[in-house]
């Protein structure tokens, strides 16, 4: 064994109580131990440093000329490990590299914006990535550091990952004015019938988000198109005669909302990150600069 090894931080404290107190009795009472347990650890030290280092007199100890010098470098071991210990005071300014951000196409239009303006103007130094939601590669790329960030829904988030919810949204039924539908108030069945446009950015299908509530209804959608992205679908309403379903937010101005007397559940939008981020300061501060509703 090394004499690295037989060293530890209770025998340096003891140490400098010892260079401070130089008694054994006043060191053990000062560090809340036993005089016995001090003498053994100074027997210790003795070892490893080979040298005496505190020779007994009639009011205490002397340390020797080489305790002396020792005391210089372990006062300034202890206060090295002291700021190691310390909280760290996180600068937003002086903060650089890279952060990773996965967000579906509704968080990139809803809520990244506001929260890319607030980073660029407290880190300057700090670069953004924003890169699409991938659903099927989320964990991997999550696990393997990839990715610092995940904005969406809670469905689409590992149930193991720290999450902090920023608002609630509510799907509602949307149309183009120059649609047949814009105007009525349709049953919920003759909604079901109408031609539908879902998004779906995860993954292509024709399976939409709220299929279970039209079930619990007995009801099965029209769905006709499946889109890559929320952003999209106004421009597909405008040249189709056909309804969707898209959360408030994204909801653009030229759109008709049709008025339904039951509507789906509401739904949390999240963000979420690995559990080795949470105690990350640059981590903290960028979920701290989430708009929270």
């Amino acid at each position: 064994m090394s004499k690295l090894d037989r060293l530890d931080i209770k025998q340096l404290r003891i140490f400098q109580a010892l260079i401070r107190e130089k008694n054994a009795s006043k060191a053990a009472s000062k560090l809340g131990l036993t005089q016995q347990a001090v003498s053994e650890q100074l027997k210790k030290l003795r070892d490893v440093f080979n040298d005496q280092l505190f020779l007994r007199k009639t009011t205490g100890f002397v340390p020797t000329p080489y305790a002396e010098e020792l005391s210089v470098d372990i006062d300034k071991l202890l206060n090295d490990f002291q700021a190691l210990l310390a909280p760290k005071i996180f600068d937003s300014k002086t903060v650089n590299g890279a952060f990773v951000i996965a967000a579906t196409d509704y968080a990139q239009q809803v809520v990244l914006p506001a929260l890319v303006k607030e980073l660029r103007e407290q880190a300057p130094n700090l670069k953004l990535i924003i890169r699409d939601f991938e659903l099927d590669s989320l964990h991997d790329l999550m696990e393997n550091g990839k990715v610092d960030l995940a904005i969406a829904f809670p469905d689409y988030i590992p149930s193991t990952y720290p999450i902090v919810k920023l608002f609630e949204e509510q799907h509602i039924c949307v149309t183009s004015p120059n649609s047949s539908i814009a105007g009525t108030r349709p049953t919920l069945a003759q909604i079901a019938s109408y031609p539908s446009i879902i998004a779906s950015p995860s993954r292509p299908n024709f399976k939409g988000s709220i299929d279970d509530w039209f079930k619990s209804f007995d009801l099965t959608r029209n769905v006709v198109i499946s889109a890559p992205c929320f952003s999209i679908v106004p421009m597909y309403l405008e040249t189709t005669d056909s309804i969707a379903f898209l959360p408030t937010r994204a909801v653009s101005s030229e759109l008709v909302k049709i008025d339904l007397q039951q509507l789906p559940a509401p739904f949390d939008v999240i963000a979420a990150w690995h559990p080795r981020y949470s105690k990350n300061p640059l981590h903290k501060w960028v979920v701290s600069k989430l708009v929270v509703e």
